[in-house]
């Protein structure tokens, strides 16, 4: 359908802005890199106690993906809504729910087979859990006061099949916790035959003393722009707040805060 469109010279739709921002005692922000030129998607939504959100690393330029986005985000709003608004959510079923229901969605808006990675996310504010789905294996970091690690993955990307499972995993997150969600194009990044990788977004996450989700999205970026230039060091000021690159990098970051307000964890 988003190629019929464009082949016909029909103006074509863009997802809205998310509603990311602080959420009580939760942080969470999403960056994309200046040069968008990809499918990179990031939404989020409050529902009552629920902060529902996805990243999904759309196959194909920005405009055919933004199109599939607008009607992915349509059914994401929509039908999370419903779903969590419920009293006494189940929300591990709802979840998976949702996810069918999205990935329905995007093959109707697609037309067919369009290869989407997509980590969705639902957190409870009020006993700071997150129940996920890691659809296709997004990179997906976590840090609490047990060290750094990544989050298991949840199944075949979004986009290949019209019926699919994906078995939904649960995180608590302690005050100080935080998770660096990114898009491929951050670990797969070359300087030369090297790529910016997992190992090096661990480290940074790992080592980060950012306050803010912001600040910890945006020194992800600045350091894989550095290393793509030359640099060896993964933190401090690096370039420019918002670097430029040749390709799609988004970050995501929900970051719990500690009693004070503040944001670090104890150990690393």
């Amino acid at each position: 359908m988003a190629s019929s469109q464009i082949e016909q010279g029909v103006p074509v739709r863009s997802p809205q802005p998310p509603n990311e921002g602080k959420y009580a005692d939760v942080d969470l922000e999403a960056r994309y890199s200046s040069a968008r030129v990809g499918g990179d998607f990031f939404d989020c939504v409050s529902v009552g106690s629920h902060i529902l959100f996805l990243l999904s690393d759309m196959a194909g330029r920005r405009i055919v993906a933004d199109p599939i986005a607008a009607e992915v985000q349509d059914t994401f709003r929509r039908k999370g809504t419903d779903l969590f608004g419920a009293a006494n959510v189940n929300e591990s079923e709802a979840i998976a729910e949702l996810v069918h229901e999205v990935n329905a969605s995007l093959m109707s808006a697609a037309d067919g087979v369009h290869y989407a990675p997509t980590f969705f996310g639902c957190y409870n504010l009020p006993i700071s859990v997150l129940t996920y789905i890691n659809a296709g294996g997004q990179t997906a970091l976590f840090r609490d006061g047990d060290g750094t690690r990544a989050l298991e993955n949840g199944g075949m990307p979004l986009g290949l099949f019209t019926h699919m499972t994906h078995e939904p995993a649960v995180q608590a997150f302690e005050p100080g916790a935080r998770m660096l969600l990114v898009t491929k194009g951050v670990i797969d990044s070359a300087r030369g035959r090297g790529r910016f990788g997992v190992e090096r977004l661990t480290t940074l996450l790992r080592e980060s003393k950012a306050d803010s989700a912001e600040e910890l999205c945006d020194a992800t970026l600045q350091a894989v722009a550095a290393f793509k230039k030359g640099g060896d060091s993964l933190i401090g000021n690096f370039l420019s707040k918002k670097p430029k690159n040749g390709g799609d990098m988004t970050a995501v970051v929900m970051l719990r805060s500690l009693p004070d307000g503040r944001t670090r964890t104890k150990h690393s």
